[in-house]
């Protein structure tokens, strides 16, 4: 099974900072977004989504909050055809010393024992910041790193989701 990891946050949707996400009700998706994700499944591949929530163990979002706003973006998705096989989300911060906290490969790694169907030689990894990139690495994924320079020589730097589609 050829599986695309996408981060979510910066990735498919919008992103605010910190403080500012207890406020946050409904996903603002990137234009292309929902374009891009359906062509990512024509071409064949599942979709999961892997994404560090440490505002819940930061206190300024709960698991009530993850979970209601998980289920928004995920029913908008279904409603445009779009399923995803699965999300992995971290809600550990820094303190916490815990082994899925991107760039840790604890989701993917979580994902393979999930669908040992996986073939990360034909899967990759989109995402817009250096752990995404770094997560990708811990499994040698090809990466489309969104805005992003690295030294890792199979990151492809894009400027959006939609960039990608002529790399796969």
């Amino acid at each position: 099974m050829k599986v695309a990891f996408l981060d979510r946050d910066g990735t498919i949707i919008n992103d605010y900072p910190d403080l500012e996400w207890a406020n946050v009700k409904e996903p603002e998706f990137f234009e292309q977004s929902i374009d891009s994700l359906k062509e990512i499944k024509n071409k064949g591949y599942e979709i999961i989504i892997v994404t560090n929530q440490y505002l819940i163990n930061d206190g300024i979002i709960s698991y009530d909050d993850y979970y209601l706003f998980a289920n928004k973006f995920e029913s908008i998705l279904n409603k445009n055809g779009i399923n995803i096989l699965h999300t992995y989300f971290c809600p550990h911060n820094n303190e916490d010393n815990c082994t899925c906290k991107k760039p840790n490969p604890g989701m993917i790694k979580q994902a393979l024992t999930d669908y040992p169907e996986i073939e990360l030689e034909n899967s990759f990894m989109v995402g817009d910041s250096q752990v995404d990139i770094g997560l990708a690495k811990n499994f040698d994924l090809k990466v489309f790193g969104i805005n992003q320079e690295s030294d890792y020589s199979r990151n492809i730097r894009v400027g959006s989701l939609a960039d990608i589609l002529s790399f796969i």
